[in-house]
């Protein structure tokens, strides 16, 4: 469906969308052989936190398949309204997550859900508790918070990760500035990097996109 982007004079932008076809996804699609090749031969699975407006049962179904199959399952918040208005979906897709991204804000409507507070390690590290389908593996939550520090909470501890933070005057558009952070994270995480090197390419990814009017990018990637 069709998304408007309204980008202020500072750079910050607010999102009018229409979801229309998304909006009828159906679990049946799955079933399709030629969908179901695809979920057969993928060892990583990504959805945004959208998507639990619309078909809980495919998020289960993959998250089942994962679990038996031993696959990575990551998931994103997306917006502080799934934590508000989408609860009872949330906490049935949660249980099939390995790594949860999310804001600061989107942690704050958890963390507020949840009666813990406001502390963003407080919070993180109390998602990353959750009960798991899986006993193999545990959840790693990542909040990433504009120019201040990530927040990683995992196997009980949690780090933080500084941010670069780039002069104001370079700032165009923040418009994708999150699904940039996933990208780069998990360009990294399909590689087998260690978890410091898939946040730097998380924050690499971030700035560079917010250097561009849209969601673009440079021809060439100078990540190393």
């Amino acid at each position: 469906g069709p998304c408007a982007v309204l980008v202020d004079p500072p750079g910050e932008r607010s999102l009018v969308t229409n979801l229309a076809a998304a909006n009828h996804f159906k679990a049946t699609h799955l079933a399709d052989a030629a969908q179901a090749s695809v979920i057969e031969k993928a060892k990583y699975y990504y959805m945004a936190g959208f998507f639990l407006t619309v078909s809980l049962e495919s998020i289960e179904t993959i998250g089942r398949h994962a679990v038996e199959q031993k696959k990575l399952v990551m998931m994103n918040l997306s917006a502080p309204f799934i934590v508000q208005f989408f609860w009872d979906q949330l906490n049935a897709a949660m249980p099939y997550v390995d790594i949860m991204f999310g804001n600061e804000s989107e942690a704050e409507a958890f963390g507020e859900k949840m009666g813990w507070g406001t502390d963003i390690a407080v919070i993180a590290q109390g998602i990353s508790a959750l009960p798991k389908a899986s006993g193999f593996r545990g959840r790693t939550v990542i909040i990433t918070q504009g120019k201040d520090a990530t927040i990683v909470a995992k196997d009980g501890e949690v780090m933080t990760f500084p941010v670069t933070v780039l002069p104001k005057e370079k700032l165009v558009d923040t418009n994708g500035a999150g699904d940039a952070f996933v990208g780069g994270f998990m360009s990294q995480l399909i590689k087998g990097e260690p978890l410091a090197k898939c946040v730097d390419a998380g924050h690499w990814a971030s700035t560079v996109i917010i250097q561009e009017s849209g969601c673009t990018y440079p021809a060439e990637c100078t990540y190393a």
